[in-house]
């Protein structure tokens, strides 16, 4: 038995070229999900993989359709091996159900897995040439140093609650907190 899978990761795109591609491809059932890759319940991926008998082959359009890492699609490539089902991806030609089929599907699979290390590779070093010349990666803090001073101030002086000297400031509360921890009563036995 031939079984599709077919994912869109929103509402705003369309499952029509891949279902179209797995009803030429000659399935017989196809699971449909509007779920993002990343997702690790997918409801209807669970249930084409409970459905699946030995013998039977499990079709997407892309690898990727199916799997939310290298790592996933790999393992869940071993468990239908395992459970004497193949998986065909149509758009890449590999079918893991021939010798050739598996063999292309780890090479891909090791270089996919290499890009991604190469990728991390670089932005580690990218990160570590910006810091050497000083710039720093990320949101900027919300509060510089002159607005610390002033809000210590403010607090010292006991004529305003912390919620009017972050209204002050144009703050949360929560963030004058994370400035200047404690509040006012770290600010006096600090004096």
């Amino acid at each position: 038995m031939r079984l599709g899978y077919a994912r869109v990761s929103d509402v705003s795109q369309s499952h029509d070229l891949q279902m179209d591609a797995l009803r030429q491809a000659g399935c017989q059932h196809i699971y449909v999900e509007t779920a993002s890759g990343s997702r690790a319940d997918r409801p209807e991926l669970r249930k084409l993989l409970d459905a699946v008998q030995p013998g039977s082959q499990v079709i997407c359009w892309r690898l990727d359709r199916m799997a939310r890492s290298l790592r996933h699609l790999i393992d869940m490539a071993e468990t239908l091996r395992q459970r004497e089902v193949g998986l065909i991806s149509l758009t890449e030609g590999i079918d893991t159900s021939t010798t050739s089929g598996r063999f292309l599907f780890h090479v891909l699979g090791s270089l996919a897995e290499m890009e991604r290390e190469i990728i991390v590779e670089r932005t580690k070093a990218g990160l570590r040439a910006a810091a050497a010349r000083g710039r720093r990666g990320g949101r900027p803090p919300s509060m510089n140093e002159a607005q610390v001073r002033a809000a210590k101030a403010m607090l010292r002086s006991g004529e305003m609650t912390a919620a009017e000297v972050a209204a002050q400031l144009g703050i949360s509360p929560s963030t004058l907190y994370r400035h200047v921890p404690g509040g006012r009563g770290n600010l006096e036995q600090a004096a």
